[in-house]
């Protein structure tokens, strides 16, 4: 395993709805250490987060910087209309709102939008406790800026599906904004086609000339690019050892497909 002695580096936490990994540069500056940590179900992920901190090699000496990484409800807010003040009432009208949860937000200037997010309260308090500078980012933020980087090549318009721990975001661009963007909980293969393709309904793609492009853990992957290519000629799965050039990033076993944009191209 590469070292790490550079108490100046960053940690990189990543919390999912029912996941939790610790990651981290390598003194080289060139590998990424990844450690996946096996969640306790029943146990709160704070309580988890606790424990980790007795087990994880990465928290057994770990720097006094931390970047945590959430998988999490996202309210979109369009940056002319944000205002810091409203941001939990915005955030609670949305999402039911539990007294236990602290409202974070992030600005995509990229894309004029600010992503306004929650992370529990009690979850919170352990990074801050074991840690000197902590800083919050949504999962989906680096997915985001790069696809709609990607949106600008060729002249289709395009479709976008990330897949992660049974959920599927959509979204697709127009210029520097959204388009399209929500997020659904998706168990199965078929309600993941069912949503696709409403939602390139929705937005009037054309079927033989538009592009659907998917990634993530996609469930069924097989049958539903099968399924899919039935509707919309141009359908494609993203391969992101192709998507990012044979980064040895993407040669990390298990590592989210949102992490690995982190790692390769930062938020």
């Amino acid at each position: 395993m590469p070292e790490i002695s550079n108490k100046n580096q960053r940690l990189t936490i990543r919390i999912g709805r029912s996941s939790m990994s610790f990651s981290c540069m390598a003194d080289n500056e060139k590998d990424v250490i990844y450690e996946p940590y096996v969640i306790k179900s029943g146990v709160s992920m704070a309580a988890n987060l606790r424990e980790a901190f007795k087990t994880a090699d990465l928290l057994l000496d770990p720097p006094a910087r931390v970047r945590v990484v959430l998988d999490s409800d996202v309210l979109m807010v369009p940056v002319e209309l944000f205002e810091e003040k409203d941001v939990e009432k915005m955030y609670g009208h949305t999402f039911p709102k539990k007294d236990q949860d602290v409202v974070c937000y992030n600005v995509v200037p990229d894309l004029n939008t600010v992503a306004v997010f929650a992370i529990n309260k009690d979850l919170k308090l352990v990074i801050d406790d074991h840690f000197k500078d902590v800083k919050i980012i949504t999962a989906i933020a680096p997915v985001w800026r790069h696809l709609h980087q990607r949106s600008f090549t060729g002249s289709r318009r395009k479709l976008y599906g990330y897949f992660h721990e049974k959920h599927l975001d959509i979204f697709s661009f127009q210029q520097n904004r959204f388009k399209f963007c929500n997020t659904f909980e998706v168990s199965r293969a078929h309600d993941s086609l069912y949503f696709l393709l409403y939602v390139w309904k929705q937005l009037q793609l054309q079927p033989e000339f538009d592009e659907l492009h998917i990634v993530g853990e996609i469930p069924d992957k097989d049958w539903l690019l099968a399924e899919l290519k039935k509707f919309i000629q141009k359908a494609y799965i993203i391969n992101p050892t192709a998507d990012f050039n044979r980064h040895p990033v993407t040669e990390i076993k298990g590592m989210p497909y949102d992490l690995q944009t982190l790692y390769i191209k930062g938020r």
